[in-house]
């Protein structure tokens, strides 16, 4: 297990768990250069088949993410943003579709594109003093990075519209409630949890687990019937895996499956 940094993303793996880390002090913001950073390095955990889940969290005690460093929009430049808007979009759907499992370990503020990032994520731990919003419309932007979208699916139209219109800041206790996150942990506690969380996945077979959740994703926007019908077929082209006839045959035999992602 190697730390390994480029530029803006810390990341070692472990146990099939890959641990992504942003380190931009002081409030680890994204950049241009990070956002395309995070997308290449998902592109590249996606093409190691011993990586079952990533876990991504901020550096420090204070900060997951404050967002965009709104100093990239202060000369109203439109191709900037337009540009800003792109580079955001891609990294955050490269994360949202990686294969495997993602957890956001919310160590603390995690305000707009840091909130987006989590959102991107299947499972968010945030400790109890974390604070999470999506602040965009104070400053005259909005959330361009999946933010409508993801948020939405997670808690609805209402407190979607709370959120992001009038502009409140939740409480991780608040967004456990609603359904923003999935479990509230002590302070320090998120990466610890969100590794032990991650670990949980080498239990189930990578392809199985993969297609599980592309079905779970549709399910945010195409309907049911489609739905029940892709089930159906994902189920049956399991067959066509190592892995389906791998596991099926430990469970007979007694023994622990030796998953080989194919």
């Amino acid at each position: 297990m190697t730390n390994q940094k480029q530029g803006c993303i810390e990341h070692y793996i472990d146990n099939h768990v890959a641990v992504l880390t942003i380190t931009n002090p002081p409030a680890n913001t994204w950049t241009r250069d990070s956002l395309i950073e995070l997308k290449q390095l998902i592109t590249a955990l996606n093409q190691q088949l011993t990586v079952y889940a990533l876990v991504i969290t901020g550096q420090g005690d204070k900060f997951f993410s404050a967002g965009a460093d709104l100093n990239l929009f202060s000369s109203g430049d439109k191709q900037v943003a337009a540009d800003m808007a792109r580079v955001f979009g891609e990294a955050f759907e490269t994360l949202s579709a990686f294969r495997g499992v993602s957890v956001a370990a919310i160590n603390g503020y995690a305000m707009g594109g840091g909130l987006e990032a989590a959102l991107a994520c299947d499972i968010r731990i945030a400790e109890q003093q974390a604070k999470l919003a999506l602040p965009e419309a104070k400053v005259g932007l909005l959330p361009c990075a999946g933010g409508t979208q993801n948020l939405t699916a997670l808690v609805g139209e209402g407190w979607a519209k709370r959120i992001i219109l009038c502009g409140e800041q939740l409480t991780a206790a608040k967004a456990l409630e609603i359904g923003l996150v999935e479990e509230v942990v002590a302070q320090g506690d998120a990466l610890k949890t969100a590794i032990q969380l991650a670990e949980k996945v080498a239990n189930q077979a990578p392809p199985a687990v993969a297609a599980c959740k592309t079905l779970i994703q549709h399910a945010r926007s195409g309907p049911i019937v489609h739905g029940l019908e892709k089930e159906r077929e994902r189920f049956t082209q399991l067959f066509d895996t190592d892995d389906q006839q791998e596991g099926v045959n430990a469970f007979l035999e007694k023994r622990p499956p030796r998953w080989n992602n194919r």
